[in-house]
């Protein structure tokens, strides 16, 4: 069966969905949701998704939402194909790759999807962009990093020797803030500016980038 996402084709959390189902060699369908309409809002999409966000799956029947929870969903499920260990199965290394989990859902994602919102989503909405708050955003963000380059000199990925989902939870927010937004938060740390490329590069994220 093929796996259905439903969502906006360049919505950042569709896009990570979809560039797991790439890592895992799952075949996914798009099923367009017109979200600058307000589509997600709607009584018929809420009946999946109650809080009215991209993106929900259908696999078969299982609905299922939050982005990170898809995504461990179809790394457990489709475990022997693709991309191996995105969750490790040890105890010690599913600790570590919970650890990074937890990095990266406090001291990354507030800052990047704070800047997005900033400088992008509130264009979109006709407001202006609050630059002492960007500002303060991208000290924030800056601070973050030093810590993840001190990590990052130690081990190749966040949560040690091998990529785990961990890494790629980085990849749609942090595409929007480095590449679409321009901020220079890799100058001056090797082991991130390394670590950003090897994750950015990879062919699934790239197949994905631009558009679910």
């Amino acid at each position: 069966m093929v796996v259905k996402i439903y969502g906006h084709a360049i919505a950042p959390t569709v896009r990570l969905v979809a560039g797991v189902c790439k890592e895992k060699e799952i075949p996914y369908e798009l099923v367009p949701i017109a979200v600058y309409k307000g589509e997600h809002k709607t009584p018929a999409f809420k009946q999946f998704q109650p809080f009215g966000q991209v993106p929900y799956i259908d696999d078969d029947g299982f609905i299922l939402y939050e982005s990170r929870a898809i995504c461990r969903y179809l790394a457990k499920k489709y475990e022997e194909q693709g991309t191996l260990n995105l969750v490790p199965k040890d105890a010690k290394g599913e600790a570590l790759f919970e650890q990074a989990v937890s990095i990266e859902a406090s001291n990354f994602h507030p800052f990047v999807s704070g800047l997005a919102f900033e400088k992008i989503i509130k264009k979109h909405q006709g407001m202006e962009t609050d630059e002492t708050k960007v500002k303060v955003l991208l000290d924030n963000l800056n601070a973050k990093l030093s810590a993840y380059e001190v990590i990052l000199g130690k081990q190749p990925y966040l949560a040690g020797e091998y990529i785990t989902l961990a890494d790629l939870f980085h990849l749609p927010y942090g595409t929007v803030a480095i590449e679409e937004l321009g901020c220079d938060v890799l100058q001056d740390r090797p082991n991130v500016a390394r670590w950003w490329k090897e994750i950015s590069s990879r062919p699934a994220w790239q197949a994905v980038k631009n558009g679910a």
